[in-house]
């Protein structure tokens, strides 16, 4: 697999490039300005594993498509992301193709902390119905970015996906391929009292099955096996509220166990 990392300007200009195979660095010596991209080209489609910015982990994600490409946040979109996170002259990206027994391996499917709204082409990718006020602390990516510290809200590291108090909320990881899973984890957010919690959630699998969760006022992680499946996408709806005085249950983090389809 070729592949190649770009900086594009705001008008499309190359600021720096670099490719290789099946590996390949590029250190991309300026402070980096609004509109810049960073863009990760593929010869094919695959598993990658991806290091765009030195403060996020590195993470195995499915490449659909050639091109992925992630506008460098600013002002509001910056807080999702840690604080140094894009900052400074000097910065490191990375990205590999994934080895085999890491896509053979059983793995939280849904991780992928460098989802965004744009993003059509790096899978898992998150969607969903409802944002609260269309703030980036309280974006669907926030559901899958890895991120668990859930005792505060607001900002990062407690990130969430709120809700904006929608009854019929909604949020789907879409995986891009098919995959076989048998477990999901729910970490709801606990700023208690500040939050509510869910007392039950549905899942819905792309093959039309539907099953419901019982919930608990924790912030541990809540594990449920289900019967292996294999699916393209989950969505998770029908939260309900438990009988609380706070207006405000969230998710933290969804975690989706299984392995990728042969």
């Amino acid at each position: 697999m070729e592949l190649t990392l770009k900086v594009l300007g705001v008008n499309g200009t190359v600021l720096a490039s670099a490719t290789g195979k099946d590996e390949v660095f590029l250190v991309y010596r300026q402070d980096y300005r609004e509109g810049d991209r960073i863009v990760v080209l593929a010869s094919e489609p695959g598993h990658v594993v991806l290091a765009l910015d030195d403060t996020i982990g590195s993470a195995a994600a499915y490449l659909k498509s050639p091109c992925y490409s992630l506008k460098v946040p600013f002002g509001d979109k910056r807080a999702c992301y840690s604080p140094r996170a894009f900052q400074g002259d000097i910065h490191r990206l990375h990205v590999r193709k994934a080895r085999p027994d890491e896509i053979a391996s059983r793995r939280n499917l849904a991780l992928n902390p460098w989802d965004d709204h744009a993003n059509t082409t790096l899978f898992p990718h998150v969607k969903a119905n409802a944002e609260t006020r269309g703030e980036a602390v309280f974006a669907a990516r926030n559901a899958i970015d890895g991120e668990k510290a859930n005792d505060n809200h607001g900002f990062w590291p407690y990130t969430s996906w709120g809700i904006n108090r929608n009854p019929e909320a909604a949020l789907t990881v879409g995986f891009g391929r098919p995959v076989r899973i048998d477990e999901v984890v729910f970490y709801l957010r606990a700023d208690f009292p500040h939050d509510s919690w869910w007392k039950k959630a549905s899942i819905t699998f792309s093959d039309g099955e539907t099953a419901c969760f019982p919930l608990a006022k924790s912030g541990a992680g809540q594990s449920f096996s289900i019967r292996p499946r294999t699916v393209e996408w989950i969505r998770l709806h029908s939260l309900v509220k438990a009988e609380d005085p706070s207006f405000f249950p969230a998710l933290t983090q969804i975690e989706v166990w299984g392995r990728d389809v042969d």
